[in-house]
């Protein structure tokens, strides 16, 4: 029979490997969305905030479609493996403006992932078109190159 202390300890630590055993997913480096759509975000500071350049490969208006900065907020408390993100796109090309909300995980592969939700506001010019102004959509975004190449 096998002594109890050892048992919990087995017990403990069959619980606890999956958990030890998963990457931390980093959101700096350069990613590409469903759309085509590609991203670049800098390094992290300590307080969790970034800035970066957004390249759409999708937009309403007719015209020519330039990199926009972004600028965003990583959550970092505990220094969790799969945190949660925000960021907002000041379109370099319209008047219109985009927040990012979403999560970064790591896929039992090993791959990176970026699930996010947006709002994109469109400048209008009467509070009679408010109701036209903002859409809302999702992305998922994966890395387009390894983070050591």
């Amino acid at each position: 029979m096998v002594p109890t202390t050892s048992l919990l300890l087995l017990l403990g630590l069959a619980l606890l490997a999956p958990g030890l055993s998963a990457e931390k997913c980093v959101l700096t480096g350069l990613w590409i969305n469903d759309l085509g759509s590609n991203m670049t975000i800098g390094a992290v500071n300590n307080n969790g905030e970034f800035t970066g350049t957004y390249h759409t490969a999708v937009t309403a208006t007719t015209k020519e479609i330039k990199i926009s900065p972004l600028r965003g907020n990583q959550h970092s408390s505990n220094q969790k493996s799969q945190p949660t993100f925000g960021f907002t796109v000041k379109w370099s090309f319209s008047d219109s403006t985009t927040v990012f909300t979403g999560q970064c995980f790591v896929d039992e592969h090993g791959k990176e992932i970026l699930k996010t939700m947006w709002l994109l506001r469109s400048h209008v010019n009467s509070i009679d078109d408010d109701w036209k102004a903002t859409r809302v959509g999702i992305n998922t975004f994966t890395r387009l190159r390894k983070r050591w190449e």
